[in-house]
């Protein structure tokens, strides 16, 4: 317990995170409805995706997805991308060969994206 300015005890204010989940859960909650939002904390908004396969070569090709590197084309090929709904630009490249380019678009409810990919060597 502390001192008040008025010379009176008042209890130490424990902080946020050593309070139990449920009394966080619970000012989060209030917090949240306050400003409007009625998502809770516990809830979690799922975005829907689409997936992304692919096939090609050369296997060790870069794949990059929006201009973030999602692995080699032979991994990719074998566990595919999960892809938010939207426009994507996919580019696999490799020493070598000439860059290959595209843009795809994800769109909700719709099946996978199949992607052939030859990468064309670079002419000696």
């Amino acid at each position: 317990m502390g001192v008040s300015a008025r010379g009176g005890k008042r209890a130490e204010r424990t902080p946020l995170a050593a309070m139990p989940w449920t009394w966080v859960g619970l000012a989060a909650t209030c917090v949240t409805l306050a400003s409007g939002c009625a998502v809770g904390p516990a809830e979690t908004v799922r975005r829907p995706t689409v997936s992304l396969r692919v096939q090609g070569s050369p296997p060790d090709a870069a794949v990059i997805i929006d201009e973030e590197a999602v692995g080699q084309l032979d991994f990719v090929a074998a566990h595919g991308v999960a892809l938010p709904v939207g426009v994507h630009h996919v580019t696999v490249k490799a020493s070598g060969y000439f860059p290959w380019d595209r843009e795809v678009e994800a769109k909700e409810g719709a099946g996978p994206i199949r992607l052939e990919i030859a990468l064309t060597p670079v002419p000696d």
